[in-house]
């Protein structure tokens, strides 16, 4: 008996905490969604792992391409994987996140989906799209425990 398994599609996708120090505190890199979901609301820049890609590569080239910011790969640290079934409305997404800090003096600017980017406060980023929060909530208290004036975290 042939019988065709059914598998559910599941998407690769890579997400970057991008964050530099100011006088304000850390500050977290944001862009404004340009298309659903979503659309209009705060996010993390990020997207689609390519074929022959890996997520740290992925992550590297998505920050670019929405932000304008380039940082080398090897920089980028592992978050950790997100898979909740439900946190994407277009179907099953797998995310790898990544955290990078960059100098104070970076500058951003919206380009490839992105409608716009802003630097928001590390400790208090807003409601972000998708299961962001979450994301930046890990990264900052793990990866990025030493960044002052955040909750939990301390200084130098």
């Amino acid at each position: 008996m042939n019988e065709l398994e059914e598998f559910e599609v599941i998407r690769y996708t890579a997400d970057v905490v991008c964050v530099r120090e100011s006088v304000r505190g850390p500050e977290l890199l944001t862009v404004r969604r340009g298309w659903p979901p979503h659309q209009g609301r705060l996010a993390l820049p990020g997207g689609h792992v390519d074929p022959g890609e890996t997520g740290r590569e992925a992550a590297a080239r998505e920050l670019f391409e929405e932000t304008g910011v380039k940082v080398r790969q090897e920089r980028l640290i592992f978050v950790g994987l997100f898979d909740q079934p439900d946190r994407d409305p277009r179907g099953r997404y797998i995310s790898a996140a990544w955290a990078v800090v960059v100098n104070e003096d970076t500058v951003a600017q919206a380009g490839d989906d992105a409608a716009a980017v802003a630097w928001v406060p590390l400790h208090y980023p807003g409601e972000l799209a998708f299961d962001h929060n979450e994301v930046v909530y890990r990264a900052s208290r793990d990866q990025l425990a030493w960044l002052p004036n955040r909750p939990g975290g301390g200084g130098r």
